[in-house]
């Protein structure tokens, strides 16, 4: 019997995309702008000057409740009672097993109440994991996505656009913190964070206040040279900054240790938490993977799911050592760039190549990330 597909899920700033001439493309189950012009243009914006995003596909959960901490260090890895009120943290949320349900930024916004921002994708699986690990603690969790928006301004002016929008002077906004300020007499989440490599902050919004939002900001970024910006550029900024990709880098197949986060994971923490025994075994016994950057000698771009083979010295593909994760053209450096997921003990010099439609083209390993905003 044929069965029709789920309508697609819009955001609040559906209509301000058309006006602004946004392509759409189908995202996680929602139509969301994959460009309005130039992706390369797009790109640069964000590199030189800011781009302003729309990213209410991104799932919302709220943890509140007087053992809200408590339930979170057993529920994630990370050690989410030290995070201060106004911290965020990038963290993971694993299975039993070790592999990553998800990654997600959680913030915490008072002593008792965070705000844990999640993948679209995995907006139902995180919601329905962290319900279940809370059930046993004061402790209750809510799914906010489609009562809120986000909307972020990245990029080198990021700060005084978003300084003339909520009035108030951001110096005191260190990276990877938030406050609860008001923009246009709207309470939002102004938090300091990002998914592009660059300064920047993501503006959590009630639904009903994202278009005025988007609307303030593109007046306030006027003459910063702010630009729309859709998901197309977003892919590009976030592999220059060797940011990982659930479902690409990371996945319930692999675990923090094997994408070179193991930083995210807190042994130190009081209790237990889930995963813990099988990633304590992962650190004790080491990585059979590890994950690198890659930069093609030529123009053909290393794509997902490409072989990385060992290239011998009359230049042809020899032994299988891993697959590439996420591959793009750069537009910074001009040059095809990848990540890659290679078999531990595959050193930094091992000649490499990744077999494109059938040839083999050289690539090198370099380190990760590719790019780092000038301080």
């Amino acid at each position: 019997m044929h069965q029709e597909p789920a309508a697609l899920l819009r955001s609040p700033l559906h209509a301000s995309h058309i006006e602004h001439g946004a392509r759409f493309t189908d995202f996680s189950g929602w139509r969301m702008p994959l460009r309005y012009g130039s992706e390369l243009a797009e790109h640069r914006a964000v590199r030189e000057q800011a781009g302003l995003f729309d990213l209410s596909h991104m799932g919302q959960i709220e943890v509140t409740g007087p053992e809200a901490p408590t339930a979170l260090d057993y529920a994630l890895v990370g050690h989410l009672s030290a995070v201060p009120i106004g911290g965020a943290r990038y963290t993971m949320l694993c299975d039993a097993a070790g592999g990553v349900l998800d990654d997600l930024v959680a913030y915490r916004l008072a002593s008792h109440r965070y705000l844990l921002v999640v993948n679209a994708i995995n907006t139902r699986v995180v919601y329905e994991a962290i319900r279940t690990r809370c059930a046993d603690y004061a402790a209750w969790a809510a799914d906010r996505t489609n009562e809120r928006a986000i909307i972020a301004v990245q990029g080198p002016s990021a700060a005084p656009i978003v300084e003339a929008l909520t009035g108030t002077g951001l110096t005191r906004l260190r990276y990877y913190t938030a406050a609860l300020l008001d923009i246009d007499g709207r309470p939002a989440v102004v938090a300091r964070t990002g998914y592009t490599g660059e300064d920047g902050f993501e503006l959590l919004v009630h639904a009903e206040d994202a278009v005025r939002t988007w609307d303030a900001a593109l007046v306030a970024g006027r003459r910063h040279g702010l630009t729309p910006t859709g998901l197309a550029c977003r892919d590009t900024l976030r592999i220059e900054a060797g940011m990982p990709l659930y479902g690409a880098e990371i996945g319930r197949d692999v675990t923090p240790f094997d994408a070179g986060l193991g930083r995210v994971v807190s042994f130190v923490k009081p209790g237990d938490f889930v995963g813990r025994t099988a990633l304590a075994e992962a650190h004790k016994s080491g990585v059979t993977r590890r994950l690198v950057g890659l930069v093609a000698s030529g123009q053909r771009i290393p794509r997902a799911g490409q072989q990385v083979v060992t290239l011998t010295d009359d230049g042809h593909g020899a032994d299988p050592v891993g697959l590439i994760t996420s591959g793009a053209p750069s537009p910074t450096f001009k040059r095809p760039i990848a990540m890659a997921s290679i078999r531990a003990g595959t050193g930094d010099s091992t000649r490499l190549a990744v077999q494109v439609r059938g040839t083999t083209e050289p690539v090198e390993i370099v380190p990760l990330p590719f790019y780092r905003r000038p301080r």
